[in-house]
Parts: C-alpha cells; sequence; structure tokens
C-alpha cells in the first residue's frame, strides 16, 4: 500500500515545456482524494518550487534545495533545514573564482527564500538565461527573489542553503571535477546533467543531506514508513530519494544509470504523463483492488 508520493520536478513531473500535464493533474488529485499523500522533492530552490506545489493544492511539506530545506508552501512553515556550512560556503567559492565560475547563493532559510549573485561573466549564457527565468516566474516578487551583490565575498558573513553553479555540459563536469578535488568530504555536489541540451548544474550542500533525507523528514511528519512510500524520479540527485522509497520508479527519460536500480520500476517519459502512469499503477490499481 502506498501512502505517500514523492515527485521529482524538471524531467518528471514537468513536462518539456515546464508544464504539468492534464493527465498528472487528475492522477495526483484522484490519488489525494483516496487519502494519499503526494509531496514535491526537487533540486529547485524553495521558492521556485513553491508556485507548482501552490498550483496543485498540495499541503504537505516541500523537499526543496536537494533536500537541504524542507519547508510547507503555503505558510512557510519550516521542518527541516541544514545549511551549508560558512566554511565550506568560503572554500566552494574561492574554487569557483579560480576555475572562472560564476557563483549563485541560495538563502532565507526562514522565508520565501532569495537568490543572491554579484557578477555573470557576457559569456555565460547559461547562468544568465537562469537568472532570467527566475526573475520572471516571481513576477512583481522579483526584486526580492532575486538580488545582485557587490561582493558575494563580503556577503557570506553566515551558512547560506546551498550555492549553485551552471554552464555547458562539459563546463560542469570540468568544475565538478574541481570542487571534488579541492572540497572532499566537507560538501555533497550534486550535478544534474541535461546531455539532451548541453547543460549541467552543480549544487553544493551540506555533506550528510539529500532528497533522500528530505523525503524521510517528510515521511515522519506524516508517520508513514518508508515500505508506505513511492517515489519517481529521473536524474542522479533523485538516487537516494529512490533507494529510500519501497516502491522506485522512474520515467523512460531518466539518467540511465538509474534503470540498474534494484526493484526500480519504469513508466512513459515525462512528456507521456509518466507520473500519471505510476500513480495509476502503483496507487490507484492498489487502491480498487483492495476495495
Amino acid at each position: 500500500m502506498v501512502r505517500l508520493v514523492a515527485l521529482d520536478l524538471d524531467g518528471t513531473l514537468l513536462d518539456s515545456r515546464g508544464h504539468v500535464s492534464e493527465r498528472n493533474r487528475r492522477a495526483i488529485s484522484e490519488a489525494r482524494a483516496r487519502g494519499c499523500e503526494v509531496a514535491l522533492v526537487t533540486g529547485r530552490r524553495f521558492r521556485d518550487a513553491r508556485p507548482v506545489a501552490l498550483e496543485l493544492g498540495l499541503d504537505i511539506p516541500l523537499v526543496a534545495h536537494n533536500g537541504a530545506l524542507t519547508k510547507h508552501a503555503r505558510t512557510l512553515e519550516t521542518v527541516a533545514a541544514v545549511l551549508l556550512p560558512l566554511d565550506a560556503a568560503r572554500e566552494t567559492l574561492r574554487v569557483a573564482r579560480a576555475h572562472g565560475a560564476d557563483a549563485l547563493v541560495s538563502d532565507d532559510a526562514e522565508g520565501a527564500g532569495v537568490l543572491v549573485y554579484d557578477h555573470i561573466d557576457e559569456d555565460d549564457r547559461p547562468v544568465a538565461e537562469y537568472i532570467a527565468w527566475s526573475r520572471r516566474i516571481h513576477g512583481a516578487e522579483a526584486e526580492r527573489a532575486v538580488v545582485q551583490v557587490a561582493s558575494l565575498e563580503e556577503y557570506l558573513d553566515h551558512a547560506p542553503v546551498h550555492i549553485t553553479f551552471s554552464g555547458t555540459q562539459g563546463k560542469t563536469e570540468r568544475l565538478a571535477e574541481a570542487f571534488a578535488r579541492h572540497l572532499g568530504a566537507s560538501v555533497k555536489l550534486m550535478t544534474t546533467i541535461y546531455p539532451r541540451i548541453n547543460f549541467g548544474l552543480i549544487d553544493v550542500i551540506h555533506p550528510e543531506v539529500s532528497k533522500g533525507t528530505g523525503l524521510a523528514a517528510v515521511a515522519r511528519e506524516l508517520n508513514v514508513p518508508r515500505e508506505e512510500v513511492m517515489a519517481v524520479g529521473d536524474n542522479h540527485n533523485d538516487r537516494e530519494m529512490l533507494e529510500y522509497a519501497a516502491t522506485r520508479v522512474v520515467v523512460a527519460n531518466a539518467e540511465p544509470a538509474l534503470f540498474e536500480l534494484e526493484g526500480v520500476r519504469v513508466v512513459a517519459s515525462h512528456d507521456e504523463s509518466g507520473v500519471a502512469e505510476a500513480i495509476e499503477n502503483f496507487v490507484l490499481a492498489e487502491e480498487t483492488v483492495r476495495s
């Protein structure tokens, strides 16, 4: 029996245009009507994921920042926050500067969240596009959601939620290698590569957090044992979440390594409402049999 469904956003619940399909909406709504909880578990910043949770009417904790921050979307109540230690954050920034990478700092764990940066190289199109997208989705709140400061070195006098870097696939992979060499076990690197669009993201977070720890925090709050949890994902940063769940599902467009997880089930792609297929097969069909 599945009582909690954990859904990744980009590449899983959201299609290639960043939308939730009508079939996915119906499946989520029907699952909730039958008493199954649905949680979003994402690498996105809380503020960037919150609109999706509110749109779907999900009122249980939202796991954001790859597990570093878990909050209620409606009330902003914080369930769990494991911040990146200040020393590690400063060293991350130092290594990034040495490799010509521009940092995006996620901050404000107690509020809705803010993205802070100080410089964007004119040739760094992915970072510029990410900032523009962040401003665009927040509309009237853009000035509070995305802030430029004179110097991140001066700004970082406290532990942030996490630090992000983005760029082409090759640049992302090289930077991830540099971080691994210089930072070691002081941080956790969540590297997400999208080969189809030649784009990559690196989230630098506290070494002890992951989507799996975030999902575990939600399950504890809801008093749901892991045997009754289903997770659906598509990328490397979903591995710990999938390993935590008893029912492990990946969409057809997932990274090949995820297909090798023990007990994994494969459903249609994110553009073919794979999330709905998972809910229909492993939640709604089960309820029908039980009734």
